[in-house]
């Protein structure tokens, strides 16, 4: 008695692992451009291939959680935070799989690179302008991939995840000022004074505003690991290249330490000076 069926029958309809992930297209995404071919090259694809997947994930789940948030539902948004911090977590520690690899091996295929660079990583430019960090500037990378600008340019102009937090503090009874809820977004948020001290409350008064609190907390996880997943890109730049310039004409790694200091949440920060006094 046949105990499964032959899903590589011709004629088969039913769905199959390969076909729902599309696993021989997927495979074949990945092409090498060194000439011979270069060991480690593929491990360098792969790894940023991966990267735009989980990025991909990443605005994915911050979309239903903004909605979630929009929608009052807070503890159906910190569960969005959760699984969103849980994936920054893996690209961090995926920066270890890509240092597994010597300078001399990755200058055996980096030349083929240029002018390619990781700045270029759209999905990842979407994602700092969502959280607040925006910069008109970083378009002009993106003028001869439309769909590419296109989404840079509509997160330049929403309101971010900072804004969307505000309104619902606002709802919330919270005295947030009018000039933060009527902020021009298209410009990078500043800290600001009187939502430092509102934020304190938070800390000092747990018991009264212990969901706020918690939820606090995670956006600080999420801020913590975007400045954790700069620095360990840094170090690894530092690795294979030392100062030199990237392949796209950036700065290398002098440019990413200077992106170190960059915070989506700053009064998050801010806060933790005030609490001892």
């Amino acid at each position: 008695m046949q105990d499964y069926k032959d899903f590589t029958k011709p004629g088969t309809q039913s769905v199959t692992y390969g076909k729902y992930l599309k696993v021989h297209e997927l495979l074949a995404l990945q092409e090498e451009l060194s000439e011979p071919k270069a060991h480690d090259e593929l491990l360098f694809i792969t790894i940023h291939q991966t990267y735009e997947l989980w990025f991909k994930q990443i605005l994915h789940e911050l979309d239903q959680t903004q909605t979630y948030l929009d929608g009052d539902k807070l503890p159906q948004m910190m569960k969005g935070l959760e699984r969103i911090n849980r994936i920054m977590r893996v690209l961090v520690s995926q920066v270890e799989i890509l240092e597994s690899m010597t300078p001399n091996e990755f200058n055996r295929f980096r030349g083929h690179l240029s002018p390619a660079s990781g700045f270029q990583s759209f999905q990842f430019r979407v994602l700092e302008f969502r959280l607040g960090m925006k910069n008109y500037a970083h378009l002009k990378f993106f003028e001869h991939e439309p769909e590419a600008h296109a989404a840079i340019a509509k997160a330049m102009s929403e309101k971010t995840f900072y804004d969307h937090w505000f309104a619902y503090l606002k709802r919330r009874g919270l005295p947030i000022p009018d000039d933060v809820l009527l902020r021009d977004v298209t410009v990078p948020y500043e800290a600001h004074t009187e939502v430092s001290k509102i934020f304190v409350e938070f800390y000092k008064d747990t018991d009264k505003y212990f969901d706020l609190y918690v939820a606090s907390e995670a956006l600080f996880d999420l801020d913590e690991l975007l400045i954790q997943w700069r620095f360990r890109h840094v170090q690894m730049v530092q690795r294979m290249i030392g100062n030199m310039g990237g392949t796209g004409g950036s700065h290398g790694a002098r440019y990413l330490q200077s992106t170190l200091s960059k915070s989506a949440f700053p009064e998050l920060w801010d806060l933790r000076n005030l609490l001892g006094k």
